[in-house]
């Protein structure tokens, strides 16, 4: 169950992964999007791919024509949203939030478990540990932006509950050989998964409207984001 509701909460955590530099070195830059008059360059389109690649433990050359081009669009998006937050969000996470954040990526790279090896890593990766957590922080704003603004205007009865228990899980778990387990026990995480669905499906809805009522333009290059190095 855990992990169909971090699959269900992972497009959110795509989609809002933050668009702020976190690379070392300089680029040539060129606009490669404006949003409502905001500009997205180059090097922003790079830094996100930079920064999605490692925060899920693939290289760079594992990114698809189809990834880069989600990844712009995750950064149009993301614009949109930063202009829906105000100053008086109580958003921004904690040292300690931020923390616990890094330490989850670390763990998914065995050289990083030392502090000599999680430098090297970021070298490599051309990230700073100050751009990542500026990253970071800017995600879980984003995420606790969605969360305020969409989670209240959800809500999952308990027929919706006893139905995915009952067509879903138990088929699942009866396949695969694993002990059933009584619906009181799960229902809390079944609610969860069901919610995250739900405001994923609103989510996409919101920033539509969103971009109907912006003035967005795209560079037409096919291949922008292919030359991250």
């Amino acid at each position: 169950m855990s992990r169909e509701s971090f699959k269900a909460a992972g497009f959110l955590l795509l989609l809002l992964a933050a668009g702020l530099p976190a690379r070392a070195g300089d680029v040539v830059d060129r606009i490669v999007a404006t949003v409502n008059g905001h500009i997205i360059l180059q090097s922003d389109w790079e830094d996100a791919l930079r920064f999605e690649a490692f925060t899920s433990n693939r290289s760079l050359n594992q990114l698809t024509p189809e990834d880069r081009k989600a990844s712009l669009d995750r950064l149009i998006d993301q614009e949109l949203l930063r202009e829906q937050m105000h100053s008086s969000d109580s958003l921004q996470p904690t040292a300690v939030e931020l923390d616990h954040r890094i330490a989850e990526i670390r763990k998914q790279y065995s050289v990083a478990q030392n502090e000599q090896g999680w430098r090297a890593l970021l070298e490599r990766s051309r990230l700073t540990e100050s751009g990542l957590r500026g990253r970071i922080s800017a995600e879980i704003a984003a995420l606790r932006l969605v969360d305020a603004r969409i989670r209240p205007s959800v809500n999952i009865d308990s027929k919706s509950i006893e139905s995915y228990y009952n067509h879903e899980l138990l088929p699942q778990l009866r396949q695969s050989g694993a002990k059933e387990v009584p619906l009181t026990v799960v229902g809390p995480k079944i609610k969860e998964l069901l919610t995250q669905q739900k405001m994923n499906e609103l989510l996409l809805a919101w920033l539509q409207n969103l971009r109907a009522g912006s003035n967005i333009s795209t560079e037409t290059a096919s291949d922008a984001g292919g030359q991250v190095r």
